[in-house]
């Protein structure tokens, strides 16, 4: 079972609990997103003015587009020498906010500690592009990804991962390329809060206005931009935790306590388990949502589990 102490409030450092306090009170300074076009939104994350501090670009990354379904695709790639792996990477955002830049130190240090060529895929937002878009240029990207792993990167040990939406796309991915290309091409899969019920899990529907990072109303505005008007939210390609999630590759399933999405993570990864895959579950005391933007010793924490998960398959 899961360990029931972990939830308890004695159990969050003074560190976090500063932490969530600090953002809690920074965003109440902030706009609300949902009165300023999605555009703007962009502009204003990119210059570190969004939920999360601006993380510092890469050296070594470089950009490649390729052909998608609706026209090009930008892939971030992020490659030590002689790569020991591969790593397909979806960032967050919600599905209409994030890029695939945001969150270039992470990348850096998948391909410094782990050995891993990282690939991110800059996939088309909602609400201008809702869905198939996203998942359609995750498929696509993912299957450049794994035709190209050996050539360029030299290694069929592939891995795949994202944060949040990219969380969830990740998954999708991951059940596309079985169910309509009976690819099963990953080590393992490092799916950090993510939203696997997009009709929303009772911690979502129970979290109120309180903004630490993300209330209520925003997950219902972001799946709005998602689904539009008339999709299906329990279709499996849209919340993967109604799939069937048999013969999936080893995952770790990472989230805060202090996450609404936490639900998310807690039945997915039972979900996961049940159908006889190998499922790891990291529940961090105290932690925000993507909490690992922010340093401190849980997000250092956070990162080497994902570092000794990647090392071990």
């Amino acid at each position: 079972m899961i360990d029931h102490t972990l939830f308890d409030p004695a159990a969050i450092s003074e560190e976090i609990k500063a932490q969530n306090a600090y953002i809690i009170e920074r965003l109440k300074g902030l706009p609300d997103q949902w009165s300023i076009p999605p555009a703007v939104v962009r502009e204003r994350r990119a210059q570190g003015l969004g939920p999360f501090p601006p993380m510092p670009l890469s050296k070594r990354a470089k950009v490649e587009t390729i052909d998608g379904p609706r026209g090009p695709i930008s892939l971030r790639i992020i490659a030590p020498e002689n790569p020991r792996g591969a790593y397909f990477h979806v960032h967050g955002g919600g599905w209409t906010f994030g890029t695939a830049d945001e969150q270039d130190p992470w990348l850096d240090r998948l391909a410094e500690r782990s050995g891993l060529a990282v690939v991110s895929v800059e996939y088309r937002l909602a609400p201008e592009n809702p869905y198939p878009a996203g998942p359609d240029d995750c498929e696509a990207a993912a299957l450049w990804f794994l035709r190209e792993a050996q050539g360029r990167f030299g290694t069929d040990r592939l891995f795949i991962g994202g944060e949040s939406a990219g969380a969830h796309l990740s998954a999708v991915t991951i059940l596309r390329l079985r169910d309509k290309h009976g690819l099963k091409p990953f080590r393992g899969a490092n799916l950090f809060a993510g939203c696997y019920d997009l009709s929303m899990t009772p911690s979502v529907v129970r979290w109120g206005a309180e903004k630490l990072i993300l209330n209520t109303r925003d997950i219902r505005m972001f799946t709005d931009n998602f689904c539009g008007p008339d999709a299906d939210r329990r279709d499996p390609d849209i919340s993967p935790l109604y799939a069937d999630l048999t013969g999936l590759p080893p995952a770790l399933f990472s989230v805060g306590t202090r996450d609404l999405l936490i639900d998310d993570t807690l039945f997915m990864a039972a979900r996961w388990a049940r159908e006889g895959n190998a499922a790891d579950l990291a529940v961090w005391p105290g932690g925000s949502h993507v909490f690992i933007r922010f340093d401190s010793a849980l997000s250092e924490a956070a990162l080497s589990r994902i570092d000794a998960f990647i090392e071990k398959l």
